[in-house]
């Protein structure tokens, strides 16, 4: 990267494609990231790629899909992020900590000064399914016509793309402050859902049989308050005494 795009932040800023089905798409939505200067790109479990189709719609942005992360499963692209928001046009019967697109870009932004973040798109017709929406610290809804909201993919990323670019040249990078105790990765949050989940059903409060939906409630609180690494520790520390004091007579 030079002139503008120069700044290392930028790298920190993952775009994250969740099974699609059109090769097109890829190469389009490469493009649009790297007209906005962003150029990481991760795939979960797309259908077809590599692909010549996604090469001749990127234009000029080949290399975006050369350095492309290909992954089977959504927590591989997202062990490492401190934020993740998802993009959705669909509602959803559990509502989830919604921001509109410009500030969705701003926390971003602001976020990538402490490690990286990601930015997640779902598949073209279905979006993001209820369990990959739980990964993610919040939605970004782009405000469109009620009776046609659904964008195409590509524009979806372009438009978000040019909103994170735009906030970034507003704060400038390289006068963000470095927070001394950034936000826990994805998979360190992971692994406390899956320690609270275990000691919930260890003390009788979690019936595995009849679980409602306590564990998404919960998850939704946590990835609300964003939770510092330190932060997740402390919580595994509780709940690692709460399993020793169960295990005695």
């Amino acid at each position: 990267m030079t002139g503008a795009c120069a700044h290392p932040a930028y790298r920190r800023i993952r775009v994250v494609l969740v099974g699609t089905t059109h090769p097109g798409n890829i190469g389009a939505a490469a493009r649009a990231m790297k007209t906005m200067c962003l150029d990481r790109l991760s795939l979960v479990a797309p259908l077809r790629f590599p692909d010549p189709e996604a090469t001749a719609r990127a234009s000029g942005a080949a290399d975006l899909l050369e350095r492309a992360e290909v992954v089977p499963r959504l927590d591989e692209a997202l062990a490492d992020c401190r934020l993740v928001v998802a993009t959705s046009a669909r509602a959803r019967s559990l509502r989830w900590p919604e921001w509109d697109p410009r500030w969705a870009a701003r926390r971003l932004v602001e976020a990538a000064a402490a490690g990286p973040v990601a930015l997640v798109f779902g598949r073209e017709r279905t979006g993001l399914s209820n369990a990959e929406l739980e990964r993610c610290h919040a939605l970004v809804r782009i405000p469109a016509n009620p009776r046609f909201s659904s964008l195409n993919l590509a524009a979806a990323v372009q438009l978000m793309a040019w909103e994170i670019h735009a906030a970034a040249e507003e704060l400038l990078w390289g006068e963000r402050y470095e927070d001394p105790d950034p936000p826990a990765s994805a998979e360190a949050l992971e692994h406390l859902f899956v320690h609270l989940e275990r000691t919930l059903v260890d003390i009788g409060f979690l019936d595995p049989g009849n679980p409602r939906q306590l564990m998404r409630r919960l998850r939704r609180l946590c990835l609300r308050c964003r939770p510092s690494q330190r932060e997740v520790e402390i919580l595994r520390g509780i709940l690692a005494a709460v399993e020793e004091r169960q295990r005695r007579p």
